[in-house]
C-alpha cells in the first residue's frame, strides 16, 4: 500500500469511529441504561418502603412509619415506592420517572434548600441526584430490558435483535 492508501484507510477508520460515537443511545448503550434504571429505582423504592412500611429502620430509626395521608412525607413514600417500582420494572417508565424527578425537585426546594444554599451544606445531594437521574430516564426511556420496550417491540412487530 502507498502512503496515500494508508491515510485513506486511517481516515475511513476515524470516520467509522466518529459515526459510532454519534449513534443514538438505543443502539449502543440501551443495556447499560437499563442497569442504571434498575439500580437507581430499586434504591428509590427502598426509601418508599422505609417510609410506608417501617422497614430498614423506618423513618425514625426504630421501625416507625409516616402517618397515613400526612403531607408531604407519606405522599413522598407513596411516590417513591410505587413510582420507583414502576421505573424498576420498566412499566410506564417515562411518566413514572418524570413524577419521581418532580417529587425529588419538590423535596429539595422545600426541605433542603431553605436550610442552606449548597447541597453539601443542606444534605440535599441525594434528592438532587435522584431528580436528575430520573429526569434523564424520562428523557432517554427505559433501555433494552424493560416491559415498555417488550410491549413496543410486540406492537411494532420487531424482534429482539433489532
Amino acid at each position: 500500500m502507498t502512503a496515500t492508501g494508508r491515510s485513506v484507510s486511517r481516515a475511513s477508520r476515524s470516520a467509522t469511529r466518529a459515526d459510532l460515537e454519534h449513534q443514538p443511545l438505543p443502539h449502543r448503550n440501551a443495556g447499560l441504561l437499563s442497569v442504571v434504571r434498575i439500580v437507581v429505582s430499586f434504591l428509590f423504592a427502598c426509601h418508599g418502603a422505609k417510609i410506608l412500611w417501617g422497614v430498614i429502620g423506618g423513618v425514625d430509626g426504630q421501625g416507625g412509619t409516616a402517618p397515613i395521608g400526612s403531607w408531604p412525607i407519606w405522599w413522598a413514600g407513596v411516590i417513591e415506592l410505587f413510582g420507583g417500582t414502576l421505573v424498576l420494572l420498566g412499566l410506564f417508565t417515562r411518566p413514572a420517572a418524570l413524577l419521581c424527578s418532580g417529587a425529588m425537585a419538590f423535596a429539595y426546594f422545600t426541605v433542603h434548600q431553605p436550610q442552606a444554599i449548597l447541597p453539601l451544606q443542606n444534605h440535599g445531594e441525594l434528592a438532587i441526584l435522584y431528580c436528575w437521574i430520573f429526569l434523564l430516564i424520562a428523557t432517554l426511556g427505559p433501555g433494552r430490558f424493560a416491559i415498555d420496550t417488550t410491549r413496543w417491540r410486540s406492537q411494532s412487530g420487531q424482534t429482539l435483535s433489532n
